[in-house]
């Protein structure tokens, strides 16, 4: 059994990005913005209203407050003010989903949030604070391996280990950064493919040619790739057919 989560609900007024309607009957778990990097209020409340009609699972999407750059720029923030910053987030998403008659089932940093956490403990340490003071049932979403996860099961937080069908990744388990070649996979049966491999086997190949092992608990398909609700859906046949079961963890 296998979690498929992707992010979504990332359209800001006239401004679309990807496809939420196609993408969520085919995913188990919905990374949903929070409005620091994307999504405005009206579009947070829709992709939760969907998502909660079609019983898939919300996830709050935090992230820096960077609309500009999609929160894909690292910021040097104090970590009480990170701490407040997320907890701004998951208060405005919580109060979407208590609308929608459903409730926040976890959080998944985005973008340069998520890889900062990586290693940056001081950063790593003050999104924990703040999941921990809103809701310490709620689990979190993280890189194998990452000083967030490790932070979090400390507090008494439930880490999830993601892996990413789209993304290439590094010998040592990192993300390749997106303003590198390889960073971003595109072809849905390649993806279909590697996705198997990894959920079966526990195992994938790096962009050096490196193999690795690596366990996850759930895949993340971007919504925001010009192709995915194709890779999305090329996974789920995939593992469909070969009987891997598509479920939430939470």
């Amino acid at each position: 059994m296998i979690d498929l989560n992707a992010d979504l609900g990332e359209s800001f007024g006239a401004w679309r990005m990807g496809d939420d309607a196609a993408m969520l009957p085919l995913v188990t778990s919905a990374n949903i913005a929070c409005g620091f990097h994307a999504g405005d209020p009206l579009t947070l409340r829709r992709t939760v209203a969907a998502a909660a009609e079609l019983g898939v699972r919300i996830g709050a999407h935090v992230s820096y407050r960077d609309l500009v750059g999609f929160g894909r720029r690292f910021i040097d923030l104090p970590a009480d003010e990170l701490t407040a910053d997320v907890l701004y987030q998951l208060g405005a998403l919580a109060g979407m989903c208590r609308v929608a008659g459903t409730e926040l089932a976890f959080v998944k940093p985005h973008g340069a949030l998520y890889n900062a956490i990586v290693s940056h403990h001081g950063q790593a340490s003050a999104v924990v604070e703040a999941i921990i003071a809103f809701d310490p049932g709620l689990p979190v979403l993280g890189l194998p391996g990452s000083t967030f996860l490790t932070l979090a099961a400390e507090a008494g937080l439930r880490p999830v280990s993601e892996a990413f069908a789209d993304r290439g990744y590094r010998a040592d388990g990192t993300l390749v950064p997106r303003r590198e070649p390889g960073a971003v996979l595109s072809d849905p049966d390649l993806i279909a493919a590697r996705v198997l491999r990894l959920v079966v086997e526990g195992a994938l190949t790096a962009a050096d040619g490196t193999e690795l092992q690596l366990s996850a608990d759930s895949i993340c398909v971007h919504g925001d790739s010009p192709d995915a609700v194709a890779v999305a859906r090329a996974i789920r046949t995939r593992l469909t057919a070969h009987g891997v079961v598509c479920a939430p963890f939470a």
